[in-house]
């Protein structure tokens, strides 16, 4: 057994791996990552130094979305053989998403063949507008925001440039996607999925008539409320939101997981963004986040429901997101319309 004095409790080995106790007690439960030792009467978990490289490593190989029994079987092997095996399952990842490639765009040809003209309201809807935006704990403000003449848009900088996220907005503003994409690709001097020194998110809505239009590359979110209901316009383009998606990882792996905000889709040369149109009514309130607001608020339902200006909203959820110790720079817009 291993000496009381060299464990570590739950609470202690979550901060040294960057999970939550509640990651460690489901891979627990999955047999996994058993604690060292568990406490007969308190039923309390105690964990050895020695499994830190073994916990980090089981989140690594969730973070692929490696299935649960052939993460056990990397677990078994040794280092030379675990690598082996974690190469032949990303072959057949790869294998696996070039044969979907074709099924998707056979589909895609269809549904698009199928769908109707769409048409356009022609009705206007007034607009109220309502911005927050902080530095929160950052050393440098690197998130951006426009919120005039029906255009409303938040982008997150990241890495060695301050300014990419402004200038992608001003470019976006004046010439749409592919102005803004020319503007920032000088600045990015890596292609994803390597890791760039610099470069940018960008999240838009455009008003027309009374449609909205949605052009979304990143994490920041746009969330439609409507009759006390709030939902969810985007998907983030990060690893762990996909995996999420799929079932592949819990929502408490996300929250907790060291690679959480690694992207997989930023502004640049290539990039696909994500295109859709909304059917908007009076009574409507559109939001845009920020990663910096929506990663730490757990439960935005309440603040965006509320009754209220617009700016009374996007203070609120400022408020939320200071309380929760504002980590990175945070951006808030909210439009109401009527």
């Amino acid at each position: 057994m291993t000496e009381p004095h060299t464990l570590v409790t739950i609470g202690d080995f979550a901060r040294a791996t960057g999970l939550t106790q509640k990651a460690l007690r489901l891979y627990d439960d999955l047999g996994l990552l058993p604690p060292a030792e568990v406490d007969p009467l308190s039923g309390y978990r105690r964990y050895a130094p020695t499994q830190l490289e073994r916990a980090r490593l089981v989140a690594t190989l969730r973070l692929l979305g490696m299935p649960l029994v052939r993460i056990r079987r990397v677990l078994g092997l040794t280092p030379a053989a675990a690598a082996q095996e974690v190469e032949a399952y990303w072959h057949q990842v790869r294998a696996d998403t070039a044969t979907r490639d074709g099924v998707v765009s056979t589909l895609v040809r269809q549904l698009r063949n199928e769908a109707p003209d769409m048409t356009t309201s022609t009705g206007t809807l007034h607009a109220e507008i309502g911005t927050s935006h902080l530095q929160g704990s950052r050393e440098r403000q690197q998130d951006a925001l426009l919120a005039s003449a029906g255009l409303y848009a938040v982008a997150d900088g990241f890495g060695d440039r301050d300014d990419l996220a402004a200038a992608a907005l001003a470019a976006f503003s004046s010439g749409g996607l592919a102005a803004a994409v020319s503007e920032v690709a000088p600045g990015v001097r890596a292609a994803l999925p390597a890791a760039p020194t610099a470069g940018t998110t960008l999240t838009a809505v455009r008003l027309e008539g009374a449609n909205a239009h949605v052009t979304h590359v990143g994490d920041a979110r746009v969330w439609l409320v409507r009759d006390d209901e709030v939902r969810q316009v985007t998907q983030d383009h990060t690893v762990v939101a996909g995996l999420l998606e799929a079932g592949q990882l819990t929502e408490d792996e996300v929250r907790s997981h060291e690679h959480r905000n690694l992207l997989n889709r930023a502004l640049a040369p290539g990039v696909a963004a994500d295109e859709a149109t909304l059917a908007l009514r009076p009574g409507d309130r559109l939001a845009l986040t920020t990663d910096g607001v929506h990663s730490y608020v757990d439960d935005l339902a309440p603040l965006l429901t509320a009754t209220g200006s617009a700016q009374q909203v996007a203070d609120a959820v400022a408020s939320a997101v200071v309380e929760a110790g504002e980590p990175d720079n945070h951006t808030v817009v909210v439009v109401d319309l009527s």
